[in-house]
């Protein structure tokens, strides 16, 4: 109970008692006995009233979680995946492929450097009021704030900006520099639908700013303006920061630019006076002297060029380069690291994706008849060299997926007004994909596809399938940009051809690509949710949502169009412990899953990762694997 409705109660008292001894008081004594004992009633409720208020309100914390408790107490001495004793000096290079011509990536116009605002790399040139711990699923600490106050219904959120924070000048990080920001990014930066949930930013005192939330907003929001750039309101202006530039602009973190090579290089230099080093959530971190980001035209000069040295870190993504690519001598004799690092974050779903808005797709036994006609186990050893694994869940890999898992009595209690909505082997977690015998043409998968299309209401006619109701074969097109895509969809379609599905594999470029799928303009595309989390929230909404499914340029590339579905997301995204929420996010996996709305393919089970020697890093990585961010020059 707030400490507004405790005060109605005692106000309410005092009214009662009023009107009590009102009766007793005789009608021709003077009113002074009255207004006496309703000034004392007054006072006597005032230490009560101060104090309902003072255990009601709010109280300024050190940290912010999405659901339960921070993990880490107040007064942390750092952050669990970083060294505090890891010796500063030295430097790191990455390398990218590609170029940029700006050194903001706040805007849409332009292509920005990486590693300037960069959760992998370091957000190194601005900072934000608080910083997430990566060994959480979603818990915030403060960086520029030293503290935040959150009322249990978070309709508003305030920060307390540290009183030694500074911009690179020296000048003190203020309220108004974080208004000032707000307007700044929501006008003139990359649209971001929650700008519209504040309804209000106001400084409320010296150190303090306080954000004020739409009825919409849901719990997220105060973590997500958590998480925004900070800029200083004396040296950025509007015009300049709307611009594709070149000119860097001054932030409050630990580098600031030394060089820039336009489409070339950018070098950031540490700074000897950054104001946060000591900092517990800084403690570990910004080891280098020096950091620099190296572009190269294309994937195989940059291989070549970390092979010969000229850049320390390399992110593998390809399972072929990892299972024979790195037979260089740098290897051989140890100067270059192999290392993979586990993570405890979802793999993501990638797979080929159903257009159910089209009419083949749209049945849900042929949708679960085609994922019997994907041999995974001969994909993976003849594409992949069995690099890859089987992906089940989307949330696969993590505490989030319902595979492998019976439903929960809170599952079963979200999803019990949607019975249809949930497989019987996938609400007991006995499901899984289809596994086959790694040839090619498993012929008891095969069976099973065929009768599920039969049931569908199609019919063998020579070498097609065709639907007994209209007479037209099974058919459909899969979509794809790249050579790798094609050369997968291709791999897939030879099997549809051996039982009569006919599949025509339409390689078109980037541009008509995106175009096309954000018009939801096809029949299959090959895609991959990659940007999972421990803390799935309102992206949900985008991916899977009946609203989502009728508008264009949504993530909802299945056409998923459920109650049960926008259910699950509403129980996710109102989910007040971490108990519920995990509860809910399953369910929702059990409702995406009996749907069939993807025929899941691969993923890597581990973060690949080759390095020069030259860096160490801590033991212990994140729930998110390797952190560079907290690496270090070895000793010679």
């Amino acid at each position: 109970m707030h400490a507004d409705a405790n005060w109605r109660k005692v106000r309410f008292t005092i009214q009662q008692t009023i009107e009590l001894h009102r009766k007793e008081i005789s009608v021709t004594e003077t009113s002074r006995r009255f207004r006496a004992l309703v000034a004392a009633l007054l006072i006597a409720s005032l230490p009560l009233a101060a104090a309902t208020a003072r255990a009601e309100s709010p109280q300024p914390q050190h940290a912010i979680a999405m659901h339960g408790k921070p993990a880490l107490p107040a007064g942390f001495t750092h952050l669990p995946y970083a060294n505090p004793e890891a010796p500063k000096g030295g430097r790191i290079s990455y390398g990218m492929v590609g170029s940029f011509d700006s050194l903001n990536p706040f805007i849409i116009k332009g292509t920005a450097a990486r590693a300037l605002w960069d959760e992998e790399w370091g957000n190194n040139l601005w900072e934000s009021l608080m910083v997430r711990n990566r060994d959480e699923p979603f818990t915030l600490y403060g960086l520029l704030a030293e503290s935040v106050t959150v009322p249990d219904d978070r309709s508003w959120v305030e920060f307390a900006i540290r009183p030694e924070a500074k911009w690179a000048d020296g000048e003190p990080v203020t309220p108004q520099d974080v208004v000032f920001s707000f307007h700044l990014v929501k006008d003139n930066g990359r649209p971001k639908g929650w700008y519209k949930r504040v309804a209000n930013v106001e400084a409320t005192g010296e150190r303090t700013v306080r954000f004020t939330f739409t009825d919409d907003a849901d719990r997220e929001i105060p973590l997500i303006v958590g998480l925004t750039p900070i800029f200083p309101e004396h040296a950025v202006t509007s015009e300049a920061f709307a611009k594709s530039s070149l000119d860097p602009m001054m932030g409050s973190g630990p580098y600031e630019i030394a060089e820039v090579r336009p489409g070339t290089s950018v070098t950031l230099k540490r700074r000897a006076d950054y104001w946060g080093k000591n900092l517990a959530v800084k403690r570990g971190f910004d080891n280098f002297d020096e950091i620099s980001i190296e572009y190269f035209r294309d994937s195989n000069t940059h291989f070549e060029a970390f092979k010969k040295g000229i850049f320390d870190y390399q992110p593998e993504t390809d399972p072929s380069r990892w299972q024979t690519g790195y037979r260089f001598p740098a290897v051989e004799d140890g100067r270059v690291k192999l290392e993979a690092f586990e993570t405890g974050i979802p793999k993501g779903m990638n797979g080929f994706i159903f257009n159910t808005r089209r009419p083949v797709f749209a049945d849900r036994k042929v949708r679960e008849a085609l994922s019997y006609f994907l041999d995974f186990e001969w994909l993976n050893q003849n594409l992949f060299l069995g690099a890859y694994k089987r992906t089940s869940s989307f949330f696969e890999g993590s505490e989030l997926s319902a595979v492998g898992r019976p439903a929960s009595q809170e599952e079963k209690r979200l999803l019990a007004p949607y019975p249809d909505a949930v497989l019987p082997s996938v609400m007991d977690g006995s499901w899984h994909p289809p596994r086959s015998d790694g040839s090619g043409r498993d012929r008891a998968n095969l069976r099973k596809g065929l009768i599920l299309l039969q049931e569908a209401g199609y019919e063998r006619q020579g070498d097609r399938l065709v639907s007994k109701a209209t007479g037209q074969p099974l058919g459909f097109e899969i979509l794809v940009m790249s050579r790798a895509d094609e050369r997968l969809a291709l791999s897939y379609v030879s099997v549809l051809k051996l039982v009569g599905i006919t599949v025509n594999v339409r390689q078109v470029d980037a541009s008509q690509y995106w175009e096309r799928i954000k018009s939801f303009d096809f029949d299959m595309i090959r895609f991959n949710y990659a940007f999972a989390s421990l803390s799935p929230g309102s992206e949900q909404n985008f991916r899977w949502s009946s609203s989502a499914a009728e508008t264009q340029g949504s993530f909802n590339y299945a056409g998923a169009s459920s109650p049960a579905i926008d259910a699950m997301i509403t129980a996710l995204l109102s989910a007040r412990d971490r108990e519920n929420f995990v509860a809910a996010v399953r369910a929702l996996d059990r409702v995406l899953i009996s749907g069939f709305y993807v025929v899941p393919l691969f993923h890597a089970p581990a973060e690949w990762v080759a390095y020069w020697t030259r860096l160490a890093h801590p033991e212990k990585g994140s729930l998110y694997g390797a952190e560079p961010t907290t690496w270090w020059a070895a000793a010679p």
